[in-house]
């Protein structure tokens, strides 16, 4: 299998190498900005913005993973990071899609990131694939990131939408951000707490991303999900309670708000209780399906 991927270098593209090396018989081409001379033999130079991208670099290629995109939680959001935060997705996408469709030999499959931001704000409401999207910005990015894909559908080729909940990996992510407070003893809900937080292992998105280019019947939006549904003030008790650490100095939704702004409205204080309905389908079964677990690995 020869597979094609970008984004290589982010928390899941690096682990997704590194399980795909281990493979037999599996050959990996990154898609990356700029060449370096060690990976000079296994990688291929694109420029989204500028349409830019080799026809060549899909040659013998069996399968596609795009997990590109600017970092949506790096800096506030003003006008000019969420014009990058949009553009980063969809016309890298948009390009590779376009790509995709012209080709005689295609891939298989091609499996592109999303995220359960598509879902909005939605309470207590459970959510799977077959939720209609909801309102806001992140609601809008996912849905033109999602759409962006089509050319390859229409092309025939399987696409696998794969919204991801919150990645929990203590070397990055919001995890990765909130271990400091937490284990300085100064972390807590915030707001309400009563937003529900959809997360997901590292090693259960590299085994469903796997599970996903060995089961056909999956595509189009798949929540790449764990099945225990909680709310930000228990995955703040449960955090806690790993560490060791007391969790009793909650962050009011208008601290939130005046240090983040609509960062922090959408990032911290919205609710999405999404479910895994798709995978869990297909037999799909979680390495780490409880949150309590799923910290004590990862940590």
């Amino acid at each position: 299998m020869k597979v094609l991927i970008s984004g290589s270098s982010g928390l899941v593209g690096s682990a997704l190498c590194q399980r795909l090396e281990a493979e037999p018989d599996c050959e990996i081409v990154r898609l990356v900005r700029k060449q370096s001379p060690d990976t000079q033999q296994t990688s291929v130079v694109w420029n989204p913005a500028e349409g830019q991208l080799e026809p060549q670099a899909f040659d013998g290629v069996d399968v596609v993973v795009h997990l590109g995109g600017v970092n949506i939680a790096g800096k506030r959001w003003s006008p000019e990071v969420k014009q990058k935060i949009f553009n980063s997705r969809f016309q890298s996408t948009s390009l590779l899609a376009s790509q995709l469709a012209t080709l005689e030999q295609k891939p298989s499959v091609f499996l592109c990131a999303s995220a359960v931001g598509f879902y909005g704000d939605r309470g207590e409401e459970r959510l799977d694939e077959s939720s209609p999207r909801g309102e806001g910005f992140l609601a809008d990015v996912c849905h033109a990131w999602e759409q962006a894909t089509q050319p390859a559908k229409d092309a025939g080729i399987r696409v696998v939408n794969m919204r991801f909940g919150m990645i929990l990996d203590r070397k990055g992510g919001a995890l990765g951000q909130m271990l400091t407070p937490f284990k300085m003893g100064v972390g807590g809900r915030l707001g309400s707490g009563k937003q529900y937080w959809s997360w997901i292992a590292l090693p259960d998105v590299i085994n469903a991303l796997q599970f996903c280019l060995n089961h056909s019947e999956l595509a189009g939006p798949v929540n790449f999900v764990a099945p225990d549904e909680v709310t930000n003030l228990e995955f703040t008790k449960t955090l806690g309670k790993v560490l060791s650490r007391p969790t009793c100095l909650p962050v009011p939704a208008w601290g939130v708000k005046t240090a983040f702004g609509e960062m922090g409205q959408e990032l911290m204080l919205t609710s999405a209780r999404v479910v895994p309905k798709k995978l869990t389908e297909a037999g799909f079964q979680f390495q780490y399906p409880q949150l309590e677990d799923a910290f004590r690995s990862v940590l």
